[in-house]
């Protein structure tokens, strides 16, 4: 059985008793939630939805989510999990191009649903968690009680049928919809639990948004998996989740570059109990020693699993192991259980260890192509691989170093400049909480390096001081022609720095 609903099935007979979820002051035990997820896909079946269909979701981290996409699941439809920082505009784009039948969302979200829906033919039904406005509106617990006591079947699905569609985040172009299959997640559910050692003991707090696969799926579902805890919290927030860690006592944590800053920065988290964390997972931007440090002092004890994948490949791909957290610092490790890793050059040959070139993916996690897109599709799958547009090398142990996104290394009278390379300094002045460097054009070396940085609260250093400070450790070309202090560093909403904008800045 492919269906990742069955896990669910299978779980409430195993740990029923069990949380299976909590949010704020609600928890559900698995069986309580197997209840409710029939009950879901009934009322979903209600509504017109049938296998293939889609189910649109545009909610924070909430319990309905999770039970949605199970619901859905469950009679062979799919969700498609909207980023609630997007603007009305590009939720309308996704809607349209997915043709989701369905949309669950709540009231903040209401007005704008409203106004785009009758632009959307296919979205025949809205679902609120909150009080229905007007007849166009149906209440999600008003659905679910009304269903309650009544069973669905569980519908046994193709490995490859769609589980769920996540549109990436379309930094440079109008986002694609990456199609995850049942297989996909279960795969990538599998690895991550030969990778971390997760039991049914494991509590996973759910900090990031569950419409990315960081606070989904690393590891999120995998813990789900195997019976144990998701503990969401619905927004993000440095304080509130140093007092879940406390109350909630979970063992690990997934923390995108932004967030980790952010609990870092808070004045007494050194003196917070964080000891229940056996391992965070992060990546995204490459660690340097001054910011594992701080990490370290902030969760003693905790394994930091640097770590690196897609939303194509239902993130993390590789993990570096906690025996070589620091040995091989700023290595995202090696490939997890069924996942190849390669580097090859313009035409897709392998290339040597330590040598820079495109990262390339394989295995079973990996998606199938990109929804109604073959022409993309087709540029990113070749010969059997994915291929990311990120520039890494691996070493002679295997453990891979992410360098740069193609288009974000800059090539300096022809020499070629890693801008993580030049971050890693930036972040070993002590003044320097965040970095980015971006290529800059260059009227006699055709581009040079720029930076921006965020300075901690309070410092007397400026721009010329740590200009300075990268002089005494950068080769001469390297050193950024400048550095321009800022407040915050422009992300995505997965946390990832948009080195577009930078680039394009005025400053």
């Amino acid at each position: 059985m492919f269906n990742f609903a069955a896990v669910l099935e299978q779980n409430s007979h195993r740990f029923g008793d069990r949380i299976a979820i909590s949010e704020s002051d609600r928890e559900l035990t698995y069986r309580d939630l197997q209840m409710r997820v029939q009950s879901a896909s009934a009322a979903l079946r209600d509504l017109g939805v049938a296998p293939g269909d889609i189910v649109a979701v545009l909610l924070y981290n909430r319990v309905e989510f999770v039970e949605t996409m199970l619901a859905a699941n469950r009679i062979g439809a799919a969700v498609l999990p909207l980023n609630y920082r997007l603007s009305p505009a590009e939720w309308q784009y996704i809607l349209g191009h997915s043709d989701a039948g369905v949309i669950v969302t709540e009231s903040e979200f209401v007005p704008a649903v409203d106004a785009l829906s009758t632009a959307i033919p296919a979205l025949r039904r809205k679902v609120t968690l909150d009080r229905a406005m007007d007849a166009t509106w149906v209440e999600y617990e008003a659905l679910v009680e009304a269903a309650a006591g009544r069973t669905t079947q569980l519908v046994d699905v193709a490995p490859g049928a769609l589980q769920r569609l996540m549109y990436t985040s379309g930094t440079t172009s109008r986002p694609k919809g990456v199609i995850i299959s049942h297989e996909n997640l279960i795969w990538k559910n599998l690895a991550h639990i030969l990778e971390f050692s997760l039991t049914s003991d494991d509590n996973t707090l759910i900090c990031g948004p569950l419409y990315h696969v960081g606070g989904m799926d690393l590891p999120g579902l995998a813990t789900f998996h195997v019976g144990g805890r998701l503990s969401l919290i619905r927004k993000f927030d440095a304080a509130g989740v140093v007092d879940a860690i406390e109350t909630l006592r979970p063992t690990n944590i997934w923390l995108a570059p932004s967030m980790m800053n952010a609990i870092l920065q808070l004045p007494d988290i050194t003196d917070r109990d964080t000891s229940s964390i056996r391992f965070i997972t992060g990546g995204g931007e490459k660690m340097p020693i001054p910011l594992l440090d701080r990490i370290s002092e902030a969760f003693p004890g905790a394994w930091f699993a640097d770590a690196y994948g897609l939303t194509e490949t239902v993130s993390g791909d590789t993990v570096n192991d906690a025996e070589h957290m620091r040995s091989k610092v700023g290595s995202v490790g090696r490939p997890v259980a069924h996942v190849q890793i390669a580097i090859v050059d313009e035409e897709g040959a392998p290339v040597a260890p330590g040598e820079l070139g495109e990262i390339v993916v394989r295995g079973p996690k990996v998606m199938a192509g990109y929804w109604r897109d073959e022409d993309a599709t087709n540029r990113a799958i070749r010969n059997g691989w994915f291929h990311t547009g990120d520039i890494g090398r691996l070493d002679e142990d295997g453990y891979l170093y992410i360098e740069d996104r193609k288009k974000d290394m800059i090539v300096s009278g022809g020499e070629n400049i890693a801008t993580p390379e030049v971050e890693r300094v930036l972040y070993e002045h002590p003044d320097v909480i965040e970095a980015a460097v971006v290529g800059m054009p260059h009227e006699r070396w055709g581009e040079v390096p720029r930076a921006f940085v965020v300075l901690r609260a309070g410092t007397s250093t400026d721009s010329d001081t740590i200009k300075e400070f990268c002089r005494t450790r950068l080769a001469k070309y390297k050193v950024p022609a400048e550095i321009h202090c800022i407040e915050s560093l422009p992300r995505t909403p997965s946390g990832k720095v948009l080195k577009r904008v930078l680039r394009d800045s005025p400053a």
